[in-house]
């Protein structure tokens, strides 16, 4: 085995592991990057930017479909190749990380391929190589999809997300499993290609960990588009015949299609990273942190493993205080009261901070704003695809918002300001004293604020 010494190693090359490991090298650190698939991690090839432009495309069907009684007539062909091509060059080239692998090791890194795993405090094993590291050790492994115990379902050619962004073909069937971002979105853009689609959801409604509000509203617009979903059932074995899956529920329905996305949520390996060598528990879901993301002495952790939402964002939030940790520079502590997060479905399911009920589990006095975008005037106009809310969740006694919610065509964009309110608890007597552009979206947010006072 090869021994290398280097300032900092870096376990997991995705958006915030790349982020660490490139700036430091810039700053004249000696680093490593170890990474077992793609330099750039989840996101640029099976996450969040292949899967928008599916949905890009899924939406303008739908924007399509809309125009019979608002300006004109039109006929609207679904075509698939389109999104495959711009998929496949996007990924650069089929999924080759070339292009991200030379942007770190021009910036003066050293990247390894392969598993990492730490043997030791300050030292990691890939393969034959032993990297030992004098600064630290930055952990960034991301996640992998988690297939549940369900009989039957072991060594089935399911798809996860990688399969469903992978696929040049639309399924003529589709059952999807799990109502979380990842299944409704994919289901989504699926149904409008064509599929006939069915999602399996053990809560009692979609997205569950969003306010109630916001799957009723997704479960009446697939409802609409003829998405068939069931709520309130799990999966208790699955079949596969005849190119085809077979899956029957817990009330003894049977559901069948060509293809079965399994979208459970997704896991972290940490007994694979070798953590317990650095006195972390391997059994546990997550890795805590302090503020500034040491997990233990010499060990810092980003991203998913650190629990506090699996979002590229949130990875290169922490990224930043990591990078300014590890160079002695100012760094403020991570915050995470104002998380914001976007599940792009159409319509767009935005949130941020605390839902009503998590504000309620903890003690607040609890107000509530909430008015439909129909009810607005851009709703009005806007027409066909206007469906929406604004939830706020105020601290009636601090007199600030703690939590909100933007539904809508373009509720991802409106949540900004309200990211920006709750993150600095600017008080709910200055939002309504607040101008809001005429006609738009995000003016209906004036009328839940007015309802907090």
């Amino acid at each position: 085995m090869s021994e290398q010494e280097f300032d900092v190693v870096v376990v997991g090359m995705g958006p915030g592991g790349e982020e660490v490991a490139g700036t430091l090298a810039e700053a004249g650190l000696a680093v490593a990057g170890v990474e077992a698939r793609l330099v750039g991690g989840e996101c640029p090839y099976w996450g969040c930017v292949p899967s928008k432009m599916m949905i890009r495309a899924g939406n303008l069907l739908a924007e399509g479909r809309r125009i019979p009684g608002m300006a004109g007539d039109a006929v609207i062909t679904p075509d698939w190749s389109p999104v495959v091509r711009r998929i496949r060059a996007e990924a650069t080239d089929n999924w080759d990380d070339k292009v991200a692998a030379d942007r770190f090791t021009g910036k003066g890194g050293t990247l390894f391929r392969g598993h990492g795993t730490i043997t030791a405090p300050g030292q990691v094993i890939v393969g034959d190589d032993v990297l030992r590291a004098r600064r630290g050790i930055v952990l960034n492994p991301g996640t992998k999809p988690a297939i549940p115990p369900i009989p039957g379902l072991a060594g089935m050619p399911l798809w996860t997300n990688h399969e469903a962004i992978e696929t040049e073909e639309v399924p003529e069937s589709l059952i999807v499993l799990g109502g979380g971002p990842i299944g409704v979105e994919l289901g989504q853009v699926f149904a409008r290609f064509g599929s006939a689609v069915s999602m399996i959801e053990m809560s009692d409604r979609l997205l569950s960990v969003e306010e109630p509000e916001s799957g009723d509203l997704l479960g009446q617009v697939f409802a609409s588009e003829g998405i068939a979903v069931h709520t309130g059932t799990a999966a208790q074995a699955v079949a596969y015949e005849d190119g085809h899956f077979t899956v029957t529920l817990s009330g003894g329905t049977q559901l069948r299609g060509e293809r079965l996305l399994v979208a459970t949520g997704r896991h972290t390996d940490l007994a694979g990273l070798g953590v317990s060598k650095v006195g972390l528990d391997e059994t546990a879901h997550h890795l805590p942190t302090d503020g500034y993301l040491r997990a233990a002495p010499g060990v810092w952790a980003i991203g998913d493993v650190v629990g506090k939402g699996a979002f590229t964002h949130m990875s290169m939030y922490q990224a930043g205080i990591v990078i300014a940790d590890i160079l002695g520079r100012r760094a403020h502590a991570a915050e995470y009261h104002a998380v914001p997060r976007v599940t792009f479905t159409d319509p767009e399911i935005g949130s941020v901070g605390l839902s009503e009920a998590q504000a309620r589990d903890r003690g607040l006095e609890v107000a509530i704003g909430l008015t439909r975008l129909e009810e607005s005037t851009r709703g009005w106009i806007h027409k066909a695809g206007n469906h929406g809310f604004i939830k706020l969740v105020a601290d009636a006694r601090r007199g600030v918002l703690v939590g909100a919610t933007s539904a809508g065509p373009v509720g991802g964009e409106v949540l900004s300001m309200l990211t920006l309110a709750v993150h600095a608890g600017i008080p709910v007597q200055r939002l309504s004293e607040m101008i809001y552009a005429y006609p738009t979206f995000h003016r209906a947010v004036s009328v839940a604020v007015g309802q907090l006072l």
